[in-house]
């Protein structure tokens, strides 16, 4: 059973000066030879999934996961992506930078991919990069992103690996036939050898490698389970076909009559959610039941990560690293299935989309435990930067996670920004046949012990707002309505949510973690509780309000609508209109 930990949401004031002191010189740099002199520095394993739910139950049907995580480490319940689509969140986590500054924000050129990532200069500033300036060797085998291809995989080659062997596209999500790129030897195919286990192997051979190095090590372990078998199209321009994942052999045939799980949301009797997704219409049986079998094959899928799991571990034990690793498993996104009438996919602002798997088992991390406060993935790095007694850069938006009990004292942030540029697309056989518009949006999640929050405002216009303590399958938009959620007027509330919206879409660095203190320069407010104090209506009232001037497909400054807020200090804030937040760090 999982421990639980009381996390306190409470953040001593700060004033304005030391919130956003501005750091003149580069984090201090400490030569390799002072960190190898260093002793016990820990090592990294990360293992991360590709699409893999958290709130439909997938981790229920890995034992695996469950006895080497959850039992002998920390689950972090409210862990959010800040984008909920592969390539731009795997960039956000491999940098600690939300999508709005690394201006990654697709699977494919012109707007993501690979080659966007090259060209916005990232491969020069992400985490394997670092490590080794840090003294460690670095490697990594599976999916690194997409657009990563047999025509873009020397287009230069990824930086920072002292090992790699990468899952190359087209032939990325093909379960029995992968194309893989070793260090900068040439791709080789693999006909007939199954994904998962390939890369479990090859995990296990540069884990072999790492052990016999004197220096620290992070391994990055990347299976596509239990993403859709994607088939890419031979026409330039077409769409690619998704079709359901692909089990091992050996697990074909597990979990026959699970279903996806029959919560609120699931295909419901009402419209719900807002732009495309309140125009779904509810799906018949055909759908549901393809739907159920599509729910179990991804399960059987990732019963050979579980295998991949177990197997590391085995090894790491064995060769008597674990007391001196962090492992970590994550995935890059969540996942939905029939909730709000969706066909299989991702990308939407919903709970399933945002939310995934994350523990961490490792030195001095409590066992069985769970941190109910919220974290995302561009808190990841800094974390790995704090274990590894490396200086935080400026760029990381992120921040440290609590990993010991004494951390647990403080939350480092109430809020999660999320955000989203282009289209949809549907998974599956009875999706839309064409890339579903208007899926631009920016989204806020609250959570602290008293209320749990989600607001989003979409590029159409529209609005959402929920009361996630009581309505978390999301089907009841409290937006204009005249209500409270656990004593807080809703009509209040919303342009509270709002102005912190206006401060978290186009936050750099500290802020992004407090925004309070820009709001609130006199460091009296830090947290929406205390943002709710009447003395601040009329305030909250005047500011500018989130709005787009276009539903893009890219981020383009000139279409985000005002980027900045009105500061309150002295019960007036009339002298300093106009200041943006740069300004102000």
């Amino acid at each position: 059973m999982l421990r639980p930990y009381v996390i306190l949401y409470a953040v001593g004031s700060t004033i304005i000066a030391q919130a956003f002191a501005t750091q003149t010189n580069q984090p201090p740099q400490t030569s390799q030879e002072g960190y190898h002199n260093r002793t016990k520095r820990p090592n990294f394993v990360m293992i991360m999934t590709d699409d893999q739910d958290l709130h439909l139950n997938s981790l229920d049907y890995q034992p695996a996961v469950l006895k080497h995580f959850r039992d002998k480490g920390t689950f972090y319940s409210k862990h959010f992506v800040t984008m909920a689509q592969c390539c731009p969140s795997r960039v956000s986590l491999w940098t600690g930078m939300a999508g709005h500054n690394t201006n990654v924000t697709d699977i494919q050129p012109p707007f993501g991919g690979y080659p966007k990532f090259i060209q916005e200069g990232l491969n020069d500033r992400y985490l394997p990069v670092w490590l080794q300036q840090a003294g460690y060797n670095t490697y990594y085998t599976g999916k690194l992103m997409n657009a990563h291809s047999t025509s873009t995989w020397n287009k230069p080659f990824p930086k920072g690996w002292t090992g790699s062997d990468f899952l190359l596209d087209p032939y990325t999500y093909n379960y029995n036939n992968a194309t893989l790129q070793r260090n900068q030897d040439p791709p080789r195919s693999y006909p007939g050898n199954y994904s998962t286990d390939l890369i479990s192997s090859k995990a296990l051979g540069f884990l072999e490698d790492a052990a016999s190095s004197d220096a620290p090590f992070f391994l990055g372990v990347m299976p596509i389970g239990p993403h859709a078998e994607t088939i890419q199209p031979a026409s330039p321009g077409a769409l690619p076909t998704f079709n359901p994942p692909v089990p091992a052999l050996r697990h074909k045939d597990l979990y026959h009559g699970v279903k996806v799980p029959r919560t609120d949301n699931l295909n419901p009797n009402k419209t719900s959610g807002a732009s495309f997704i309140a125009e779904l219409p509810q799906q018949n049986s055909t759908v549901v039941e393809y739907n159920d079998e599509y729910y179990r094959l991804r399960l059987a899928t990732l019963a050979a990560v579980d295998d991949l799991v177990d197997a590391m571990f085995e090894r790491l034990e064995a060769m008597g690293l674990l007391d001196n690793t962090y492992v970590i498993y994550t995935s890059d996104n969540g996942y939905h299935i029939g909730q709000h009438r969706l066909p299989p996919g991702k990308a939407c602002a919903i709970e399933e989309d945002i939310g995934v798997p994350m523990f961490i088992r490792g030195p001095g991390v409590p066992e069985g435990a769970t941190v109910d406060s919220p974290t995302t993935h561009t808190d990841i790095v800094p974390t790995l930067f704090s274990l590894a007694r490396i200086p935080l850069l400026k760029q990381f938006d992120g921040t440290p996670m609590p990993i010991t009990e004494k951390d647990y004292a403080n939350a480092r942030h109430e809020h999660v920004n999320i955000e989203f540029w282009g289209e949809n697309l549907d998974e599956g056989m009875y999706g839309s046949p064409v890339p579903r518009a208007n899926n631009t949006y920016k989204s806020l999640r609250v959570v602290a012990n008293d209320y749990d929050l989600s607001y989003t405002v979409w590029c159409t216009g529209e609005h959402e707002l929920y009361d996630m303590k009581t309505d978390p399958s999301q089907m009841n938009n409290l937006w204009n309505t005249n209500v409270t959620s656990n004593g807080l007027d809703i009509q209040r509330l919303w342009l509270r949510l709002d102005t912190l919206l206006m401060v978290t879409k186009s936050c750099k660095g500290e802020v992004c973690t407090k925004p309070w203190p820009l709001i609130h320069p006199r460091g009296d407010v830090q947290s929406l509780r205390e943002a709710m104090n009447p003395e601040f209506d009329e305030f909250y009232a005047n500011q500018h309000k989130i709005r787009y001037d276009a539903c893009a497909l890219g981020y383009f400054l000139s279409l985000e609508g005002p980027q900045h807020v009105l500061p309150y200090v002295d019960d007036s804030y009339s002298y300093m209109q106009g200041s943006h937040w740069s300004d102000w760090t």
